[in-house]
């Protein structure tokens, strides 16, 4: 179907240029992306995921294709864009993305370690979650050191205890270090704990879900808690289905941008149920943690160790 199409450009020219290869594309501008599933998460801003040509920003609930992607996230107009998607910007063309298998992967559970010292080192003494809290977790299955790597897998299981989902975290550094989930997992069952009062908290990351226990332990296993593994609401969704007790429903996402709109955009879709949003006061409950065990320390109190 011949004709133009947005100026110069006919309808042949778009198309070409909305096949292009989004991982290729951040690649060659200097983007690192973390494997998350089946798509690639933006180490910069983590609501965005890209696989081959689609994207989709989990904060604004928008996505499409290559075009709009590269309007949206470096700001260019509809013909710069066309321009830096076809090659004529000086640079290479970006290449068409390949077709992507349909059949999911099957769910693969991450190999379990012989013991757990790395998990419990990083989880105890960096991220200085209570030792009680996080033995909750392993006693039910729910958490556990990987082999040969030693990362700490989450573990996200369905009604009948099968696993469903596992999200890998790095013990070897802090900030943006390895988060992946595992091939196969379902977002649906990502980290939770399931309670049996009408209360569920909602975080992004399972440390943030472990961090606000930490600092909220009373009566903490009476409530439920979800950890998203992002900003998409799949696993809300599970466990207001699994819960029917559920009344309240308290939003714990980042105190950032991105956390803000997500909460936004989560809020809109959990009519019928009292909704509140807790931030923490740093970026995340983890920086809320930390914070209050140095302060303990500085007055002299208990610490956290091995």
């Amino acid at each position: 179907m011949g004709g133009f199409f947005y100026g110069k450009y006919t309808r042949e020219q778009v198309e070409q240029a909305n096949q292009a290869d989004l991982e290729e594309l951040l690649r060659r501008s200097g983007e690192k992306l973390l494997r998350s599933g089946k798509n690639f998460r933006l180490e910069s801003d983590h609501s965005i995921t890209v696989r081959g040509n689609r994207w989709y920003d989990y904060a604004s609930a928008k996505g499409g294709f290559a075009v709009s992607f590269v309007r949206q996230h470096y700001g260019l107009p509809f013909t710069d864009a066309m321009k830096l998607l076809l090659g004529e910007a000086g640079a290479a063309p970006v290449p068409m993305a390949r077709p992507r298998e349909t059949v999911p992967p099957a769910f693969v559970l991450p190999k379990r370690n012989g013991e757990m010292r790395r998990a419990f080192g990083y989880l105890l003494n960096t991220r200085r979650l209570d030792r009680d809290v996080v033995s909750a977790f392993v006693r039910k299955g729910l958490l556990y050191e990987d082999a040969p790597y030693h990362n700490v897998v989450f573990l996200g299981v369905d009604e009948q205890g099968v696993p469903r989902h596992a999200q890998k975290r790095s013990t070897n550094s802090e900030g943006k270090a390895l988060r992946l989930n595992a091939a196969g997992s379902d977002p649906a069952y990502s980290f939770h704990w399931v309670g049996t009062d009408n209360r569920l908290f909602v975080f992004e990351a399972p440390i943030d879900l472990l961090s606000y226990i930490s600092l909220h332990q009373d009566d903490w296993q009476c409530h439920s808690y979800v950890a998203l593994c992002g900003t998409a609401g799949h696993a809300i969704m599970k466990m207001l289905e699994v819960g029917k007790q559920i009344e309240d429903v308290a939003l714990c996402l980042d105190n950032d941008k991105a956390g803000h709109m997500a909460a936004e955009r989560l809020a809109e879709g959990l009519g019928g149920y009292s909704v509140t949003w807790d931030f923490p006061q740093g970026k995340d409950w983890n920086d809320d943690l930390r914070l209050q065990m140095e302060q303990v320390q500085e007055t002299g109190g208990m610490t956290i160790g091995l």
